[in-house]
């Protein structure tokens, strides 16, 4: 049950900050407001073919949707760039991990002196 809730939730509030109505949604989807209401109640689960669409509607991850993860901010874009770094040898790879491990590195001493 708790997956559904989280389904609902995010529904919710994925639609809200996209500024669009429940008629909106269901428009960008193919399917009627009811349904979409009945999802935003938890009245109703919806089937993977319409996870994967209202995923594809969001820009978020089915795994975001379903619950599996927590970061909204690892939308579609930053999947499929992680994507192409495991296509990349291992030397590449290396090399690319270092460059972001020290941008991470910078950011993380940026925010400390921020606080």
């Amino acid at each position: 049950m708790s997956n559904e809730v989280n389904i609902a939730s995010k529904i919710i509030l994925l639609r809200k900050q996209r500024g669009w109505s429940q008629m909106e949604l269901a428009k960008n989807i193919s399917a009627s407001r009811e349904i979409i209401s009945r999802y935003e109640r938890n009245e109703s689960v919806p089937s993977i073919d319409m996870v994967v669409k209202l995923a594809d509607v969001f820009g978020v991850t089915v795994d975001f949707l379903v619950g599996k993860s927590n970061s909204a901010s690892l939308d579609k874009e930053t999947v499929n760039r992680i994507n192409n770094i495991q296509n990349m040898d291992d030397k590449t790879k290396s090399v690319l991990f270092d460059v972001i491990d020290t941008y991470i590195q910078n950011f993380k001493t940026k925010q400390a002196f921020i606080k």
